[in-house]
C-alpha cells in the first residue's frame, strides 16, 4: 500500500476498532428505559373500544375480502397507486381507520413535508390507542437526536426502531460511514429497502415509495415516477409475518440502544413536547388531508379502480440475507423474481430505475433470448438525464451493446421533462401555483439533509445539469408483467444491490387483469413523448463501422481502461410524423433520429466523472 494511504487508512482503522467497542452496557440501556417509562406520554385522546377510528371503505373492502376468503379460495382488493396523491391519501385515510395497529417499514424518512406529514399522524393514531410500530434504515431516516427522543416518550403506544445502526448510532458522520466500509462491509453495505404500511394486520402497501417529497410530487424540482399496490385480505398476513421478523431481528435496534440518543435521553429527563408540524406548504397538506376523509374522492380515486383478485403473493427477503448467502430463503424475494422471468413465454415488461444485471439475470435473460421463439423484452428505465444516480447509470451505458444484442433488450430512457409525469405533478399541486408561494417559516428539521452516500437514491443527489430548463422527474419505480398474466410490484431494482445486498420486498398478484393495468401504465412511460429508444448506431461506413464494434466490444470487456469513445448504441427520438417501432423494423432509420448518447446533459464536471466511472467503475457495480 503506498504510503501517503497509510496516513488515512491506519487511523481510520483505529476509529473503527475504537467504534466497534463503544456499545452500550446494559447498565446504560436500564437506566434510559427507565426515563423512557417514567417521562412517556400515556395519555389518550379516546376511550372507545375502536379508539376513534374514521370509517374507511379501503379497510372495510379488505376487512370483506378477509371474511370472505378460503385456503383454498383467497379474495384480495387490489389497488395499484401509480398517481402520487391517491397513494399519500390511502395512507393518511388508512392510519386513520386503523382500531388495532400500524406497522410501516422503510428505507428513507426525510423530514420535509411528507414525513411529517405521515409522521404526524401515526403519533395521533398512538394517541388514540392504536398500537404502531416502525422501523427506518438508518442510515437513511431521522438523522435527528431530537426527533428521535421525541419520538421515544412521545407516546407508550408508539415504538420505533432503526434497522442496521452504524456502530450503534443515529447519525451516521461522513467518518463513520467510511470507517463502517472500511472495518465491517458486507454489514454496513446491506440496507433494509423493503417499504411497507400495514393496517390491522388486514391491509397493506407496498412498492417503491419513501416518506420523502418528491415520491409524491412535492419537491418543487424533481419529482420521482414511482409506484405502489394497495393489497387487502390474506396477503396482510404474509406482511405481518414478515415484518414481525424484521422487528424482532437483531438488526432492528430501539432507541435506547443507540448511543447517541441514549445519552441525549439520559441528559434531558424532561419529557420532550410533540410540536406541531410546521409545513412548507401547509396549503397542500391540507387539501391531501381533506382527500383521505372525502368519501366521493375516495370513491372515484381509490375504490373503483380497486380490482377483487384471487391469488397474491407477498415476498421479502430475509434480514438475515447478507449474513446467510448460501441460504435459499434469505434471498426469498429475488430468487422468485428470477423465477418468474426465467419462465416468460411472450413478454417481459421490465420497468426499473437502473439497468444493472446481476450475474444471474445476466444468465437468465441470455437463455430466453436463445429461445427459437424468445420472448419480447421490453425495458422502461432512466437516462442520464432524468436519473439523480449518474454513476449508477454509466454501468447501464457501459453495457448497452450486451444489452441490446445478448439480451434482445428493448430499452426505453425517461426524458427529463416527460409530459405524462408532468401531468401527474400538476393533478398533485392543485391549487399551487404562484399566489401560494412556500411558507419560508419552516423548522430547521423540516429541511432535507444532504449525506454523504453511496448505496443508492437518497433522494438529494443532485442530477446532471441540463441543456434545457423545466421542473424535472425522474424513473423510481419498479415493477414486472410476464406474458400479460400476472405482475410484480415491490422494491426490487434489478440490480446487483437488489440481488445481493439489500433486502427487498413486494407483492406478485395472479391476474390478468391486474397485469393488464400495470402492463398499460408501464408503456405509456415508453411513449415517444416520455422517453428516447436506445438502438444500434447506423452503418455509414460498414468496414470502419465493424472495426469500430469490435475494438468497443472489447473495451467494454476490460475492467479498466473502457476509454473508447465509440459506443454500439446511441439514443434516438421520433420523428415528428412518424409512429412509434421497433428498433428491428427496416424502416427505424426512417422514422428515428439520433440525439447522443447522453441527450439534453450539459457538459459538466458530472458528465466527465461519469465517462470515468464508466472506465474506471465496473468493480463498484456490487454497491452502487
Amino acid at each position: 500500500m503506498p504510503r501517503f494511504l497509510y496516513r488515512f487508512a491506519l487511523p481510520l482503522l483505529l476509529a473503527t476498532l475504537l467504534l466497534q467497542g463503544c456499545t452500550l452496557s446494559r447498565q446504560q440501556i436500564r437506566r434510559a428505559d427507565a426515563v423512557v417509562a417514567a417521562t412517556t406520554d400515556r395519555d389518550l385522546s379516546c376511550t372507545q373500544a375502536d379508539h376513534c377510528a374514521v370509517a374507511s371503505p379501503l379497510l372495510e373492502a379488505a376487512t370483506r375480502a378477509l371474511a370472505e376468503s378460503t385456503p383454498e379460495q383467497p379474495v384480495h382488493v387490489v389497488t395499484l397507486l401509480g398517481d402520487s396523491e391517491p397513494a399519500l391519501a390511502a395512507r393518511i385515510n388508512l392510519i386513520r381507520a386503523a382500531r388495532h395497529s400500524i406497522d410501516v417499514q422503510t428505507y428513507i424518512w426525510d423530514q420535509d413535508d411528507t414525513g411529517q406529514l405521515v409522521l404526524n399522524e401515526l403519533v395521533q393514531a398512538a394517541r388514540r390507542g392504536v398500537q404502531v410500530r416502525i422501523l427506518a434504515d438508518q442510515l437513511f431516516s431521522f438523522d435527528d437526536q431530537d426527533l428521535l427522543d421525541r419520538l421515544s416518550r412521545v407516546s407508550s403506544h408508539l415504538q420505533v426502531r432503526l434497522y442496521n445502526p452504524t456502530f450503534h448510532k443515529a447519525h451516521t458522520p461522513p467518518l463513520d460511514f467510511a470507517a463502517g466500509l472500511l472495518c465491517c462491509f458486507m454489514q454496513f453495505n446491506q440496507r433494509m429497502h423493503n417499504k411497507l404500511l400495514l393496517v390491522d394486520d388486514s391491509i397493506g402497501i407496498t412498492g417503491g415509495r419513501n416518506y420523502q417529497d418528491r415520491y409524491f410530487n412535492w419537491d418543487d424540482n424533481f419529482d420521482y415516477v414511482d409506484r405502489d399496490v394497495m393489497i387487502g385480505g390474506p396477503a396482510a398476513r404474509e406482511m405481518a409475518a414478515s415484518f414481525a421478523l424484521f422487528w424482532h431481528h437483531k438488526r432492528a435496534v430501539p432507541l435506547t440502544h443507540l448511543r447517541d440518543i441514549n445519552q441525549r435521553i439520559l441528559s434531558d429527563r424532561t419529557p420532550p413536547v410533540w410540536p406541531a408540524p410546521v409545513y412548507r406548504r401547509p396549503q397542500r397538506v391540507a387539501q391531501v388531508q381533506r382527500a383521505a376523509e372525502d368519501p366521493q374522492w375516495l370513491q372515484a380515486w381509490l375504490v373503483e379502480p380497486s380490482l377483487r383478485v384471487g391469488k397474491v403473493d407477498y415476498f421479502s427477503d430475509l434480514p438475515a440475507k447478507t449474513d446467510k448467502p448460501d441460504k435459499q430463503r434469505a434471498l426469498e424475494f429475488t430468487r422468485h423474481i428470477m423465477r418468474m422471468i426465467g419462465d416468460a413465454r411472450s413478454e417481459v415488461l421490465l420497468q426499473t430505475p437502473y439497468l444493472v444485471m446481476s450475474k444471474r439475470a445476466q444468465r437468465i435473460f441470455k437463455r430466453l433470448h436463445r429461445h427459437a421463439a424468445p420472448p419480447r423484452v421490453i425495458v422502461s428505465t432512466n437516462s442520464l438525464a432524468s436519473t439523480d444516480a449518474f454513476a449508477v447509470y454509466a454501468m447501464s451505458y457501459k453495457h448497452r451493446k450486451r444489452y441490446l444484442k445478448t439480451f434482445g433488450f428493448e430499452i426505453h430512457e425517461m426524458k427529463p421533462h416527460a409530459p405524462g409525469p408532468a401531468v401527474e405533478y400538476e393533478l398533485a399541486n392543485l391549487g399551487m401555483d404562484a399566489a401560494t408561494p412556500p411558507t419560508e417559516t419552516a423548522s430547521p428539521a423540516s429541511a432535507s439533509r444532504t449525506r454523504f452516500h453511496l448505496l443508492g437514491s437518497r433522494g438529494n443527489n443532485r442530477p446532471a445539469p441540463l441543456l434545457s430548463e423545466g421542473r424535472r422527474f425522474g424513473l423510481h419505480a419498479k415493477s414486472i408483467v410476464i406474458d400479460d398474466s400476472f405482475a410484480m410490484v415491490g422494491s426490487h431494482n434489478f440490480d446487483p444491490r437488489s440481488d445481493h445486498y439489500n433486502t427487498e420486498a413486494g407483492a406478485i398478484v395472479y391476474d390478468h387483469v391486474f397485469a393488464d393495468q400495470l402492463r398499460r401504465s408501464i408503456l405509456r412511460d415508453t411513449q415517444p413523448e416520455n422517453s428516447w429508444v436506445i438502438a444500434p448506431r447506423r452503418s455509414v461506413v460498414p468496414v470502419l463501422t465493424d472495426i469500430n464494434q469490435a475494438i468497443g466490444s472489447v473495451s467494454e470487456q476490460l475492467p479498466l481502461f473502457d476509454l473508447w469513445p465509440f459506443r454500439y448504441a446511441t439514443s434516438y427520438d421520433l420523428k415528428p410524423g412518424c409512429q412509434p417501432m421497433r428498433a428491428s423494423n427496416p424502416d427505424f432509420f426512417a422514422c428515428y433520429q439520433p440525439v447522443g448518447d447522453f441527450p439534453d446533459v450539459a457538459l459538466s464536471p458530472k458528465l466527465i466523472i461519469t465517462r470515468l466511472v464508466t472506465a474506471f467503475g465496473v468493480g463498484a457495480k456490487g454497491i452502487l
